[in-house]
């Protein structure tokens, strides 16, 4: 209802008298009072003026059902007030709000309503095409629909926008939540109206930050309705989806329905745009973090448009959400091949080696765990990675250069030659010492004297330098930590393939005791690669076979042993064996003096001992290839350092996963 008189102040008692008449006159006085109310300067004195107050909170609460025109005026009085903080008490005192919501509630109620009356008079128009009086009820019910929907949005805008200002407390936030509010928003995401729309994804982000409410958003499969305004023309109504978007990402089952109803393809294309380019990779990063999902993003242009950013960067650090995003797309092989196209790898290293960058740095480290074609690109970079790896430099760096050397397990490479000439075993000596260098340098150093021990002669330069004893050494002061204990095990396992170092680990060191020591560790991959190092120390050392069978017998026998060593059987206990006394099978003496009691005779196993039988059962086929727990020298295929292949890899690190370890995952909802 149009009013073109203007609205006085003075005239107040005339308006207020009006809200008593019939709804006409109750529409009328309303917007006059509305007119004075969308004044700020006027708000002071409405406040005083209780009769006003009182008589138009009454209106809505009695009148609200009669018209919207009246209710869309009332609450929008209030929804001033509400504009400012300190007058949230005076409609928390006429429970404005609460009424409100009651409102929004049936008015989405009834436009269902209209929308089943709608459908139903299109289906029989459907029917029934050449009914010409059906095709003008629809028209005129259609037409009346839409008048009713854009007074309708008016109200809900108004309602809405007067309980998100409400809403900055939180306690109200909560009364709210109760009477269902997410809900109603949900279902208010199914309009057209921009205006309205910007608002209601203004308030879902809103409440979004608490769980409750995104649980209840979860629900309701918010993502499935906001999939539809991505992208669209209108760029608040953008701008704001993204960001609730970015807070839903956080949850990992909502990560899974983004990717389920085809947003990445979408987000992806988003990057190309300055407006909407920061927060589309914030939710595509958390996207990322799923090693399921890391592949799709090589179905996409996104690696392209990345790098190119990446390139673009000035010579500052680059944006932390883009570098974050690189490293974790790294992760994955496919996305990989796709980042070393063209010179992708040397524009990588050349940045990251002049701007001394560490992410940058994790990111080709990343790029260098993965097997293939992209490692063997690294045999260029070698020597200016290598030429970091010193105490000058910052050590988050130094470690990502360390990791990105330790990845390259590639047969060609010299690395006596690397050690030598970059002058790297004093460097990696003295950080074994223990408190010299952070815990992260240290294993780093631990891990890459790993990979250079697949050489013989850089085995025997270690060797010679003193590393061992140093490795022990810190092998004592970090029993706690398991990854630790792991990978300098994992260095004696590829010490012992070779003849000088077998022989200072064995006869010259404690190595195998503590190895003894650790074969019944509750972690199992330290298990694993004691079990492989000792069965190669007992091929070689006799001494030690006998020691570490003996240890082996007693772990698995220990129950037994205990009963035969205490003799304190109970004589009905003789009978289960027979008439036979149990002496002559073990000769009143150790049964550990018997080996051949438990090992063949074939002459597959040899007579001292030296190999359990338990090697044998060990092994198994795993996609066509054979595969176990322990290995010997020429007892399977050899690589080009003339270590087994295929048999035991390093031990996964904590810094990520094996990159060629098996993920399965459900693509179900959460």
């Amino acid at each position: 209802m149009e009013i073109d008189e203007v609205a006085n102040i003075n005239d107040m008692d005339e308006y207020i008298e009006l809200l008593y008449e019939d709804i006409p006159d109750k529409v009328r006085g309303s917007a006059l009072i509305l007119q004075l109310a969308r004044n700020p300067d006027n708000l002071e004195e409405l406040l005083l003026n209780e009769t006003a107050l009182g008589a138009l909170a009454r209106v809505l609460r009695e009148d609200w059902k009669q018209s919207v025109e009246l209710a869309t005026n009332i609450i929008y009085i209030f929804f001033c007030f509400s504009s400012f903080s300190h007058f949230h008490g005076l409609i928390t005192h006429y429970k404005i709000g609460a009424l409100c919501m009651n409102i929004i509630d049936h008015e989405l109620k009834r436009h269902e309503l209209w929308q089943e009356e709608l459908s139903k008079k299109k289906k029989a128009v459907d029917e029934d095409l050449e009914n010409q009086t059906l095709r003008k009820d629809y028209d005129k019910t259609f037409k009346k629909y839409q008048g009713l929907v854009v007074k309708q949005e008016q109200l809900l805008r108004v309602a809405l926008y007067l309980l998100l200002n409400l809403a900055e407390d939180t306690r109200t936030e909560l009364k709210m939540r109760n009477k269902n509010i997410v809900h109603m928003l949900v279902k208010a995401l199914d309009r057209d109206n921009f205006e309205l729309l910007i608002l209601v994804v203004s308030f879902l982000k809103k409440l979004s930050i608490f769980m409750e409410n995104k649980n209840d958003m979860v629900e309701m499969d918010i993502v499935e309705k906001l999939v539809k305004m991505i992208p669209c023309d209108h760029e608040d109504l953008l701008n704001i989806t993204l960001r609730l978007l970015l807070n839903l990402s956080f949850d990992t089952g909502l990560r899974n329905k983004m990717v389920q109803v085809g947003l990445l393809p979408k987000l992806t294309a988003l990057l190309g745009n300055e407006n909407y380019k920061q927060i589309a990779m914030c939710v595509l990063y958390h996207i990322s973090m799923d090693d399921r999902f890391k592949s799709m993003f090589a179905y996409t242009d996104c690696i392209p448009q990345l790098m190119k950013m990446l390139f673009e960067c000035s010579d500052e650090r680059i944006d932390l959400e883009l570098i974050s995003f690189c490293i974790n797309l790294a992760a994955n092989k496919r996305n990989v091949q796709l980042i070393c196209e063209g010179n992708g790898l040397k524009m990588l290293m050349k940045r990251a080696l002049k701007l001394k960058d560490p992410l940058l740095m994790k990111m080709i480290r990343n790029i260098s765990q993965h097997d293939g074609p992209t490692k063997n690109l690294f045999i260029d970079y070698v020597g200016d990675l290598a030429a970091q790896i010193s105490s000058d430099e910052e050590e988050e760096f130094v470690i990502e250069c360390l990791g990105t050397l330790a990845n390259l397990t590639i047969p060609d490479l010299d690395w006596e030659l690397v050690l030598k000439e970059y002058k790297l075993v004093p460097f990696l000596k003295d950080k074994l010492k223990p408190g010299t260098a952070e815990d992260d340098l240290v294993l780093e150093v631990v891990i890459m004297i790993g990979t250079v021990s697949m050489d013989d002669s850089c085995a025997a330069l270690l060797a010679k330098s003193g590393i061992i004893p140093a490795l022990i050494e810190l092998l004592n002061a970090q029993q706690e930590d398991d990854e630790f204990v792991c990978q300098i095990i994992y260095v004696f396992y590829q010490m012992v393939f070779h003849q000088a170092t077998r022989d200072v680990i064995i006869k010259e060191t404690q190595a195998p005791a503590y190895l003894i020591d650790l074969m019944h560790d509750k972690n199992n991959e330290i298990r694993k690669v004691c079990d492989n190092t000792l069965d190669i120390i007992a091929e070689y050392d006799e001494e030690w076979a006998k020691k570490i069978q003996s240890e082996k017998f007693r772990w698995h026998n220990s129950q037994w042993l205990e009963m035969v060593e205490s003799r304190q059987m109970d004589e009905s206990e003789q009978y289960l064996y027979g008439d036979d006394r149990i002496e002559p099978y073990i000769h009143e003496g150790d049964i550990l003096e018997r080996p051949d009691l438990f090992y063949n005779s074939d002459g597959l196993i040899a007579s001292e001992g030296a190999i359990s039988p338990d090697f044998f059962n060990d092994f198994h086929l795993q996609n066509g290839d054979m595969v176990g727990q322990h290995s010997f020298p020429g007892s399977l295929g050899m690589d080009g350092f003339g270590q087994a292949v295929g048999i035991l890899g390093r031990p996964a690190t904590a810094y990520g996963f094996r990159p060629d370890e098996p993920y399965y995952y459900s693509f179900g909802s959460r």
